[in-house]
């Protein structure tokens, strides 16, 4: 996910987006400690799209004020 594909989205789906990624970041955590993991690297991609998605609901709160 890029940041401006992030950045065009509405604030609702940021919010939607971000509880699905970290259900999918619970789920992947699981998998890991279970030895169940195939893709190690989406471990990464997960926690970096939620970092680009609070920052853009962080600047976007910020310029409603």
């Amino acid at each position: 996910m890029k940041a401006a594909d992030v950045r065009a989205k509405s604030v609702d789906q940021l919010n939607d987006e971000l509880v699905k990624l970290k259900k999918e970041q619970f789920n992947l955590r699981f998998q890991a400690a279970t030895g169940q993991l195939e893709k190690t690297g989406r471990v990464t991609e997960v926690r970096r799209d939620i970092a680009r998605i609070k920052t853009v609901l962080r600047e976007k709160a910020q310029a409603g004020k």
